[in-house]
């Protein structure tokens, strides 16, 4: 069978992909590749889930994808399959020559070896994405490391237009949690600031190699073309959201005035100064919508710039 008729048959289902665990297991025994706790190393082996990690990117021949450890290569066959062109960082050397194989059919995939919150990433998508319609970032994230990486991704304001992720459950339901909620904080906030999330999938532990302890899930970042709320200063608005959140059991007055009043009229200047925002000083962190925090911070602003 040729390249070509391989890479139809698998999209057509026919044929065996390198997400399959015989495939998988005979790559890994082949270059001898023992898992690597430090690097938070687990190999999906399910061929639905991994093509339901592609679709929900909703690629197409003249978008592209950044993919972020690529493993022994099986979800970036399903995006090589789907998009024009395909970007892999990886940060393990001696997956290298494992992926120089399992991707050979696919000329349309370039890996790159290094630490994804190293690399210039912009200049990564102006070299690698140009001229095409759309990115999106997709990646079956190490748990170890998945919201500094996620961050990054917000953060630095990149051009794409999501970012779909295999992540730890756990942080899968704080990305999207709603005020009010247990799994509300601060890392919500900063998420829901930058993008619009959604859980699309839930993951067992039982279909990766190694197995992980806990169960995965499938979080879909939809990016914003603007942040939902006005904010004055974006660096104060995520200081007010931090400080909310330092000690959850505590109100916001006792928070806030440590932080922003101290030395300016204590507890009774902090009471007074929330209940002009319309926020009830007995109020907790986990309770506010991302408006009232802009609210607190734009007031904080206008009291005294460059608090």
């Amino acid at each position: 069978m040729t390249q070509h008729t391989e890479i139809e048959a698998r999209q057509a289902g026919k044929a065996e992909g390198i997400g399959s665990p015989r495939k998988t297991k005979e790559l890994l025994q082949k270059y001898g590749f023992s898992f690597k706790k430090s690097l938070g190393q687990n190999f999906l082996i399910d061929s639905n889930i991994l093509r339901n990690i592609a679709d929900a990117a909703e690629l197409g021949p003249s978008k592209g994808a950044l993919e972020i450890g690529p493993g022994a290569g099986a979800l970036t066959e399903k995006l090589a399959e789907r998009s024009g062109r395909v970007v892999a960082i990886e940060i393990d050397q001696r997956l290298l020559p494992m992926l120089e194989e399992s991707l050979s059919a696919y000329p349309n995939v370039t890996v790159v070896h290094g630490d994804v919150l190293k690399v210039d990433l912009r200049a990564l998508f102006r070299e690698q994405f140009d001229g095409l319609d759309g990115v999106s970032v997709v990646a079956n994230l190490p748990y170890y490391i998945t919201t500094p990486i996620v961050m990054k991704l917000l953060e630095e304001r990149l051009p794409v237009e999501s970012i779909v992720v295999m992540i730890q459950k756990e942080v899968a339901d704080r990305f999207a949690a709603p005020p009010g909620s247990k799994d509300y904080g601060s890392l919500s906030v900063a998420v829901q600031y930058y993008a619009v999330p959604e859980v699309v999938a839930k993951v067992p532990h039982t279909v990766f190699i190694p197995q992980p302890n806990v169960d995965s899930a499938v979080v879909k970042l939809k990016m914003r073309s603007a942040p939902p709320v006005d904010v004055k200063d974006e660096a104060l608005f995520f200081d007010v959201v931090h400080v909310a959140f330092a000690q959850r059991r505590k109100t916001l007055l006792n928070n806030l005035q440590q932080r922003f009043f101290a030395e300016s009229g204590g507890k009774d200047a902090c009471r007074a100064f929330l209940e002009a925002c319309g926020i009830a000083p007995e109020r907790r962190g986990e309770t506010l919508s991302l408006a009232e925090y802009a609210g607190i911070a734009n007031a904080l602003y206008e009291r005294s710039p460059g608090v």
